[in-house]
């Protein structure tokens, strides 16, 4: 017989509603297992985030750098701005839904939660480097790397990345369910757990919409720059979004892209360049997700959340999401890192980012491969596109 295979979201979305299910009825005794677990591996994930940054950064640098030209510098140029304000669109318009959404969890959790079950113990793995001594040695050695021409260094760097994408997708990723399963028990027994689900469901109604805005905005732009129906060039990305959609995966969806870009008109060499390119550094659909998410329990959780501080924390998201390994869920693994060093989100911040993030995965991965279509054209006409297949 057929072995029968469940994805990572399935899997998570049981272990929220067991979770759920279980924290109504279980007491502390069998409870308190799950935490010690859930604080154990909290350490360990604190310890290998440095090390991802390190393992995935550095190579990704190095392959940028060493792809010098300037094609090169404008796409990635345009990538980035993109990706930054499409974070920045997210936190303005949760900064101005998000408050009145969240107000009555706001006071709830002031007043009438519990107290937090704790482990029987836990260990102690203090990670060998802060986040953002890890990320300038990646800037570093990537750097050096591409145009040092280390090519052992840039062999050992590509091992490394290896091992972390390893790493990532055979611990991590596996022991996620039952992470976010002992999150959602201890949330339940201590009363929190109803409520916050009860918000989020509304903020990923108005992440749903902005991804809309952001794929309408991108092709906005792209339509006055190259004086073409932004609502033509849109509708003939779609087949690539539906594949994103089922398949979670920007790499898996480079040769729908590719062909319904060429569709709109882009030359061969430019679509040849920018597609693969920007599956790899144009991430706006996925930091559009995590900013709200994350601009989310910062109001809930009372914490900062203004806008110099939101600004660096989308800045840097941006980078490091060129990092983010082809595995489901890692754009958010990527993504812990500024969580912690910059917003200061701990275990049970970070487990919530994670279940929510996964849930909404191929939403925005559609988000982001539709707007790679939107970014080719762009650096289609800057370097000299002037005619085109389609009006």
């Amino acid at each position: 017989m057929k072995k029968i295979r469940f994805g990572l979201l399935p899997r998570i979305i049981i272990a929220i509603v067991l979770g759920v299910v279980l924290g109504n009825v279980m007491t502390e005794p069998w409870i308190r297992p799950f935490v010690t677990f859930n604080a154990i591996f909290s350490q360990f994930l604190g310890f290998l985030i440095p090390i991802i940054i390190v393992g995935l950064v550095t190579p990704a640098i190095a392959g940028i750098g060493k792809t010098a030209g300037k094609m090169l510098l404008v796409t990635v140029a345009i990538a980035y701005a993109d990706t930054v304000m499409c974070g920045m669109l997210a936190y303005g318009t949760g900064s101005a839904l998000f408050p009145g959404m969240t107000e009555g969890l706001s006071m709830a959790a002031s007043g009438g939660a519990g107290k937090a079950i704790e482990p029987y113990f836990t260990i102690k793995i203090p990670p060998i480097l802060d986040v953002m001594s890890a990320l300038v040695l990646s800037f570093i050695m990537g750097l050096g790397i591409a145009y040092g021409k280390a090519e052992v260094l840039k062999k050992g760097a590509d091992e490394v990345m290896d091992i972390t994408g390893k790493v990532i997708s055979k611990a991590i990723i596996p022991l996620l369910p039952p992470y976010i399963f002992g999150i959602f028990l201890n949330m339940t027994a201590n009363g929190e757990a109803y409520s916050i689900m009860s918000v989020f469901a509304k903020i990923i109604v108005v992440i749903f919409v902005l991804h809309i805005v952001i794929l309408l905005y991108q092709f906005c732009v792209a339509g006055a720059v190259t004086r073409r129906n932004p609502l033509k060039l849109l509708w003939r990305m779609l087949p690539a979004y539906f594949t994103a959609l089922g398949t979670s995966s920007s790499a898996a969806t480079i040769p729908v892209t590719l062909r319904q870009t060429e569709m709109n008109g882009v030359s061969n060499d430019v679509a040849g360049f920018t597609v693969p390119l920007c599956a790899t550094i144009h991430m706006s659909g996925s930091v559009m997700k995590i900013t709200a998410c994350a601009l989310t329990i910062c109001i809930i959780k009372g914490m900062p959340h203004d806008a110099m501080l939101f600004t660096g924390f989308v800045m840097l998201l941006s980078v490091m999401m060129v990092a983010a390994p082809g595995v489901p869920g890692g754009s958010i693994m990527a993504a812990l890192a500024p969580l912690a060093s910059v917003l200061g989100f701990g275990e049970q911040d970070q487990a919530l980012m994670i279940a929510l993030y996964i849930a909404m995965d191929s939403f925005g991965t559609a988000c982001n491969v539709t707007g790679d279509g939107a970014v080719a054209l762009i650096v289609d006409r800057i370097f000299g596109r002037k005619s085109v297949k389609h009006t």
